[in-house]
């Protein structure tokens, strides 16, 4: 049970950031590129299990 829930989680953490990584190349105001960058980060380092 442990392995589905973890297996959602990470498809989850994996659509979120390529939804974010989308608008931060969708975007063209710099504020909003700087913005998306801070917010994704986290999502990478779950998605790549550093954190």
């Amino acid at each position: 049970m442990d392995i589905i829930i973890t297996f959602i989680y990470y498809c989850l953490v994996a659509f979120v950031s390529a939804v974010l990584i989308y608008n931060f190349f969708k975007t063209k105001e710099w504020q909003k590129e700087v913005l998306t960058i801070i917010v994704v980060l986290p999502f990478l380092l779950r998605l790549f299990m550093l954190k």
